[in-house]
């Protein structure tokens, strides 16, 4: 299988026509065809469904997430290999969950970059385990960890923590506590992460299964679950810091109390050989570390 096929059946998928695709590709039509029609035939699967507008199989949409993969890691090796020797250029690939402490990550690549302007920067959203996969997969550098088991991993703790809490309405009864505590949440309506309803610190400070509570709903991104906290809808089990609660706001932001602290973690794969630009980002970030 040659990349240079995936990266054509890459074209067909994202331009969803043949001859659109060939446009982009700057090549015409037949060739293109016969090309896709030799990866069918080399995988023994139908991935194509010809028609006015070209769908994607099963097998086809599965093919579709590897070569995007595959595409992605070739390129991402080949700008690391055909950086400048003269000086530190290239990307540095990061992936990270919501938090405020990507903010300390963004000093060190601020202050790298000051020093070496040809240094770019790529981050990644996603919970822990798209994180996980992208960094096994070779495809980002670094992972930045909140809460989570690094065992597996490379790791720097970073001076900063992030706290758990309830954000929710002004007027919500909560509001006018310092603090939450489990029994304040026990007949209310929940909100929490996916991540948090497959299980991790939230049980050990709950006391009990996620289950036992009124969960109405789970999020991926905290955003979106705070529009539906300013409609009243629930309360969020959420991270400070990531949504503002300035005096204009509808909402607001309560510890947990006793208080449930997040580390947090830069982390990267064991015997990791990484490229120039990314190893003087780690070096940046140890500096910091200790200045």
């Amino acid at each position: 299988m040659d990349i240079r096929v995936l990266q054509y059946f890459l074209a067909v998928a994202r331009e969803e026509s043949i001859t659109k695709a060939a446009e982009s590709l700057n090549m015409t039509q037949p060739p293109l065809s016969r090309q896709l029609k030799d990866l069918e035939e080399e995988l023994g699967k139908q991935l194509l469904v010809r028609g006015k507008k070209i769908t994607l199989t099963e097998d086809g949409m599965l093919l579709r997430k590897r070569a995007e993969e595959l595409v992605g890691l070739m390129e991402k090796t080949k700008a690391e290999l055909t950086s400048s020797d003269e000086g530190i250029a290239g990307d540095v690939h990061i992936g990270c969950g919501e938090t405020g402490g990507i903010s300390f990550l963004a000093k060190t690549a601020q202050d790298l970059q000051k020093k070496h302007p040809l240094v770019h920067f790529h981050i990644y959203s996603g919970d822990g385990t798209l994180v996980k996969e992208k960094l096994d997969k070779g495809l980002i550098d670094f992972g930045l960890m909140v809460g989570a088991d690094v065992s597996d991993y490379n790791s720097i703790m970073l001076p900063v923590k992030d706290i758990w809490g309830i954000l929710m309405r002004k007027d919500c009864p909560l509001a006018q506590k310092e603090s939450v505590r489990v029994d304040d949440l026990r007949d209310k309506p929940l909100i929490v992460s996916h991540q948090s309803s497959q299980g991790g610190e939230h049980f050990k400070w709950l006391g009990q299964e996620l289950s036992q509570f009124n969960v109405v709903m789970t999020y991926d991104l905290l955003y979106n679950a705070a529009q539906f906290a300013k409609r009243g809808f629930g309360y969020v089990l959420a991270l400070d810091k990531i949504i503002g609660t300035a005096e204009d706001s509808e909402l607001c932001f309560r510890p947990l109390a006793p208080t449930l602290e997040a580390e947090l973690f830069l982390v990267w794969k064991k015997y990791q050989i990484h490229s120039r630009a990314a190893n003087a980002f780690l070096d940046q970030l140890q500096r910091e570390l200790v200045s």
